[in-house]
């Protein structure tokens, strides 16, 4: 393996062999897909192509044989192994679990410090909500102030933890008076791990629809639903309605000025049922 090449530095393993594979062909010493495919003690001589191509995936098997034919130690292998289970999961809980085991490794959190921090802005309810809190007239930047005014109130340790994050993903800017606003960045998070921290968000925000419900009284917050029977037609229109929706509620609340408080809106559409074959 090339020295200058980290396995720890990537998040997707396809990109992390081609990168090895150019470095190699590089230093010019008879590197060929048919001789890594002799050191990994596989048949296919273009084993490595395929697998960099997306046509072919790894098995466990063929995983550690990979990491043997890159000379990893014992730390990059189970690195490189779990990078593995992760870019071929095919179900969420599957891809949240090897995203867990990913998360771990030591050397991860020192390569992905950013990622990492990506991974707690949407692990947590109460960050996102604070970013929002910090347009509130009368914001105050500290984490006791934030802790007492949350629904329902955090600790000042994790309200600390909170700004820690947002400041660090340059959500929030303090300024030289102390004061402290939201900024114009987005969240961005990694292309290779966009999906987990979203499907985490979601499963948070959903947790606390349903709590919401034995929390607030009927006053203080909405909740309805409607069940109904649609064509596969009906169903990409009601999709496409709600997204309209939620674009049109981003829309008004740019214009807000006055903010009284920070909330959440939930818009889902799931099916019940499993549509007929050829239907």
């Amino acid at each position: 393996m090339a020295e200058s090449i980290s396995v720890f530095n990537y998040l997707d393993f396809r990109a992390f062999l081609a990168d090895v594979y150019v470095a190699k062909k590089a230093e010019g010493r008879g590197f060929s897909y048919r001789a890594f495919s002799r050191r990994a003690g596989l048949k296919s001589p273009n084993h490595l192509k395929l697998v960099i191509d997306g046509e072919r995936s790894l098995s466990p098997t063929s995983a550690a044989r990979y990491a043997t034919a890159l000379r990893f130690d014992e730390e990059e292998a189970a690195y490189f192994r779990d990078l593995v289970s992760f870019n071929q999961a095919r179900t969420n809980a599957e891809r949240i679990e090897a995203y867990t085991s990913l998360t771990g490794h030591r050397a991860y959190r020192h390569a992905h410090k950013l990622d990492a921090n990506y991974a707690a802005y949407y692990a947590h309810w109460y960050i996102p909500a604070i970013r929002e809190m910090a347009m509130l007239t009368g914001f105050e930047g500290n984490a006791a102030w934030i802790a007492e005014r949350m629904v329902p109130a955090i600790s000042v340790a994790q309200a600390e933890e909170a700004l820690s994050v947002l400041f660090t993903l340059k959500l929030l800017v303090r300024h030289d008076d102390g004061s402290v606003s939201p900024s114009d960045w987005v969240v961005a998070a990694p292309d290779e791990t966009r999906g987990v921290h979203l499907a985490r968000y979601h499963q948070e925000m959903l947790r606390k629809a349903a709590a919401s419900i034995d929390e607030l009284t009927s006053a203080e917050r909405h909740v309805s639903a409607v069940t109904f029977c649609l064509s596969e037609g009906g169903y990409a229109r009601v999709v496409e309605r709600l997204t309209r929706m939620r674009q049109e509620l981003i829309a008004m609340a740019s214009l807000e000025d006055d903010g009284a408080h920070v909330v959440h809106v939930g818009l889902q559409v799931f099916p019940l049922t499993r549509a007929e074959v050829g239907q």
